[in-house]
């Protein structure tokens, strides 16, 4: 049975008590500089390297000594790379990494067609394949490769995902398919990308929004929540992993770990026994320092 639960800030004691070395995709804006305000309100002595196609606002103070901003296209693989190489040439080590850049789905392009100059159906947009799947997993992989030089230390990677990462969102598949490749969730946030691609907004701001969707119900985050949930896995370390929390109306609960537990009602003993049977197969073998590690 999963439980729901509060985290608390005041309780972040390895965040309070030790600077590391925070590398945030999209932290100018929504999520990402939520959490890096919430981190430099932490502990001023973290080292945060916000990676996001624009500078936050004026408003974010943290010491510049230990701010780094990279802009860039995030689905340039030479651009983001350029990033962290950046971070660990000033900082001289990357502790956690937060993949949280983003964006919802362009238009009802799967719905609606479009033509192209030649009169034939125009190529879809892929946006948002490039930017939630694909440069995510390029920020991943290179959160990785950094991690890995602290050795047995290792860090913290925590993916920004959505309820559409377990259950299909109408009207929304390459945003689906491309959430259903991430973690730690949260479902409709006060953020920028609300009014990214919506027509009836009009240019009006994401709370505006927001106050019209919790009037019928739909249940509405704070991107301080979000912020909350990123920095509760970032202070647990080893005893976060696999952790995916799943955030609704400023709530929480470890959804993966409820899942985990509850397999054999949704499997059913033979298929889950069948497996945890296939467990120890040398698929992905590789060798480390000397030892072979199954996953």
């Amino acid at each position: 049975m999963m439980a729901l639960f509060q985290p608390n800030a005041s309780e972040f004691q390895t965040l309070k008590s030790t600077p590391k070395t925070i590398v945030i995709t999209g932290g100018s804006s929504g999520i990402g500089l939520a959490t890096a305000q919430l981190l430099s309100s932490l502990n001023p002595n973290h080292n945060l390297v916000l990676i996001d196609l624009q500078q936050p606002p004026s408003t974010f103070n943290h010491n510049p000594a230990r701010l780094l901003v990279h802009t860039c296209n995030i689905t340039s693989w030479a651009d983001q790379r350029a990033g962290f190489e950046k971070a660990y040439a000033r900082f001289g080590r990357i502790d956690c990494v937060f993949v949280n850049a983003g964006i919802a789905e362009h238009g009802e392009q799967f719905f609606n067609d479009e033509l192209d100059i030649d009169g034939k159906l125009k190529e879809p947009d892929r946006r948002v394949l490039n930017i939630d799947m694909d440069a995510a997993s390029d920020t991943t992989k290179l959160a990785i490769h950094y991690l890995k030089k602290n050795r047995q230390e290792g860090g913290q990677i925590v993916l920004t995902a959505s309820l559409a990462g377990y259950l299909a969102s109408a009207g929304a598949p390459l945003y689906s398919a491309a959430k259903h490749d991430q973690s730690t969730d949260h479902l409709i946030t006060v953020t920028p990308i609300l009014i990214g691609n919506n027509r009836r907004m009009n240019g009006a701001p994401a709370e505006v929004y927001a106050a019209e969707m919790a009037k019928i119900g739909v249940p509405i985050n704070k991107s301080e929540s979000i912020a909350l949930a990123v920095c509760w896995l970032f202070n647990g370390g080893k005893s976060a992993n696999g952790a995916g929390i799943f955030v609704q109306a400023d709530r929480f609960v470890d959804l993966e770990r409820g899942l985990a537990k509850t397999r054999e009602q949704w499997m059913t003993k033979e298929m889950l026994d069948l497996f945890r049977g296939g467990r120890g197969a040398p698929l992905f073998a590789r060798i480390e320092e000397g030892t072979k590690s199954k996953i």
